[in-house]
């Protein structure tokens, strides 16, 4: 009930009424209006109240010196106020204070929905294998050992390695790679990825707790319960604030034989300026954030974005648009040119399901080619794809496919490959009446911003790096087009996750970029965590820190800017409101200045922390 009725004073409706109750106290002895009870005694009541609670309840249940808070000096100067009949300082002091604690509280609220998505991921059941026969059970009884089948479009429910079949599984919510993989005989699969074409038995190697959704889950719990809350510098002061104060206001009091004096640097010394530096500069930081389609969740996030020196990119949804488009086409017939390879290719595969083979109809149709009927289509799980088109018989397919199928392939056809793989490019060779006659390339597609945001950051003094899932060669050559130096490849999502630790325990205050599933694990682990928020999975959004609704990677640069700028404004405003307050508490001693007028100096700070504050709001950054 105590909770529950300190919970509605401390709320922004009563503070607002208490704010207007101050300014009356204020204003009604100016134009010689009294009235029987002073206004700043709703102020005191609705203020100092959760003010008074929130003393109490430190110095009952807090460890050693942490019981001497920023609100317990608080607390005194406004008895001490109320006692000489000071009211509007009381209330005052007492305002300010639940002023700030809600502007803090409106930073630092975050929801955490991810791991509930995450969890909601993993498989319910599975279809064991016993005796010829099949049967569906639950996911949690399947055990080490069992064999599984696997049908098209099932969910994988446990780790577990192929013994029969062939089948391209889509594993992004685990690698995050744009490609589904091939699989066959011998190949190993993970919980929670997708089985996209054939049916596969596979034999269960790691399940329950053990098997990959649920150690990703697991990682995802645990990086959350290591995120500190944002400390408050004002209760990091009061250990030495409180005492200092109160020994202040004694000597200040015996020495001057006047109480009034000593009431006063209790109010001048109270670190309402100190605590309201912090929540303002977030605040507008958030603010003008927000303009420019960047989502912060907390003031921590900025505060530590400001600190960061390196930071970590995922490669596919993030320095890519995640979608396969053809980069080459390449002729092996001088009587064919691109456009009729292109226009063979597409239309052996209009019926295809593969995603490469969709990627090639599409380009087809985006270049206005017209497309022929094909006959006799037949798919291939991991090897490609046969038809007739206009009564020509066609192999569309890796290299493989083609030579199962009686195509030679002479040296300049495997060259190309090699290079084209090199640059990461996936490739399908087509071939005529058993005569190889070109390829098509397909290539993840860079988002035009990325290497320009790369060299901004690098002046910046700001190290890059690339965690991905997919190939070295891959990774390499994209890390290369950006102007990324280093790079880790072929990683899983305990992987990503390591490389980040190691990179902390090297001393770097890291930042992770991601857009995945996978990438949950290294968001909630780094430093920072940032997600695209369009192209990104619900789950990466989650887990980040910071979101990039316009999944526009150029704001790295300005994020970093105006975290700088953030960092760098609380240090001006604490300076500030340090200076103000000792110069304050000079003038108190020497009894320049009474409660009444102190009180209005310690606003007047407060005032400069939150005109610096909105000043930020509208700052502009390159």
């Amino acid at each position: 009930m105590v909770k529950k009725v300190n919970d509605i004073l401390a709320g922004i409706p009563a503070t607002l009424v208490g704010g207007f109750f101050l300014i009356l106290s204020f204003v009604l002895p100016k134009v010689d209006v009294m009235l029987p009870v002073d206004p700043a005694w709703v102020t005191v009541m609705i203020s100092g109240i959760p003010l008074l609670y929130l003393a109490v309840r430190r110095i009952l249940h807090n460890p050693g010196i942490s019981k001497i808070s920023s609100a317990l000096l608080i607390t005194i100067a406004m008895i001490a106020a109320i006692a000489i009949g000071d009211l509007f300082a009381a209330g005052e002091v007492a305002f300010i204070m639940a002023l700030g604690a809600i502007l803090e509280d409106m930073t630092t609220n975050r929801a955490k929905k991810g791991l509930k998505k995450l969890i909601s991921l993993a498989p319910t059941q599975g279809r064991r294998i016993i005796n010829g026969k099949e049967e569906i059970i639950y996911a949690e009884k399947i055990r080490k050992g069992d064999v599984l089948r696997i049908l098209p479009g099932e969910t994988i429910p446990v780790d577990g390695t192929i013994i029969s079949g062939e089948t391209a599984v889509d594993q992004s919510i685990m690698t995050g790679e744009s490609l589904p993989v091939d699989k066959s005989i011998g190949d190993d699969v993970f919980c929670g990825t997708n089985n996209r074409f054939g049916a596969i038995d596979i034999q269960a190697t790691k399940v329950g707790e053990d098997c990959s959704l649920q150690k990703l889950i697991r990682m995802v719990q645990e990086a959350e319960e290591k995120k500190a809350p944002m400390a408050r510098i004002a209760d990091k002061a009061a250990s030495w604030l409180v005492p200092v104060a109160l020994l202040i206001a004694v000597i200040s009091g015996i020495a001057t034989q006047d109480i009034v004096r000593a009431v006063t640097v209790l109010v001048v010394f109270c670190p309402c300026a100190l605590v309201l530096a912090t929540p303002t500069a977030i605040m507008a930081a958030i603010g003008q954030a927000t303009k420019h389609g960047v989502i912060v969740k907390s003031g921590e996030a900025l505060e530590k974005m400001g600190k960061v020196d390196t930071i970590a990119f995922d490669k596919t949804g993030t320095l890519t648009y995640g979608r396969l488009e053809v980069s080459d086409i390449i002729s092996f017939d001088n009587a064919i040119d691109g456009s009729t390879l292109l226009s063979l290719a597409a239309s052996a595969e209009t019926k295809s399901e593969h995603p490469l083979g969709k990627a090639i109809v599409d380009c087809a149709k985006r270049r206005n080619i017209e497309l022929a009927e094909s006959d006799e289509f037949k798919m291939t799980t991991g090897r490609g794809i046969y038809a007739t088109v206009s009564g020509e018989v066609l192999y569309c397919g890796n290299e493989k496919f083609l030579l199962e199928n009686g195509v030679v392939l002479s040296e300049r056809i495997r060259e190309e490959l090699e290079r084209l793989r090199t640059q990461g490019k996936a490739s399908v060779l087509i071939a005529k009446n058993s005569c190889c006659i070109g390829l098509l390339a397909l290539s993840d597609v860079f988002l035009p911003e990325a290497e320009g945001m790369v060299t901004r950051l690098s002046s910046m003094q700001t190290k890059t790096v690339l965690l991905t899932g997919d190939n070295q060669k891959t990774a390499a050559y994209f890390a290369d087009k950006v102007g990324i130096v280093e790079v880790c490849a072929e990683l899983l999502p305990e992987e990503k996750l390591a490389s980040i630790a190691k990179l902390q325990v090297d001393g770097k205050n890291v930042c992770m970029i991601g857009d995945g599933v996978n990438d949950a694990p290294a968001l909630k682990t780094a430093s920072v965590g940032i997600a695209m928020g369009s192209m990104g999975s619900d789950i990466a959004v989650e887990a980040a820190d910071i979101v990039l609704m316009s999944d526009d990677i150029s704001k790295i640069p300005y994020l970093k800017q105006l975290s700088n700028a953030t960092v760098n404004t609380i240090k001006l405003s604490i300076t500030l409101s340090m200076c103000i307050n000792f110069l304050a508490v000079a003038l108190s001693v020497s009894g320049v200045l009474n409660p009444t007028t102190g009180a209005l100096v310690h606003n007047a700070g407060s005032c400069f922390v939150v005109l610096i504050a909105a000043l930020l709001y509208d700052r502009k950054f390159e």
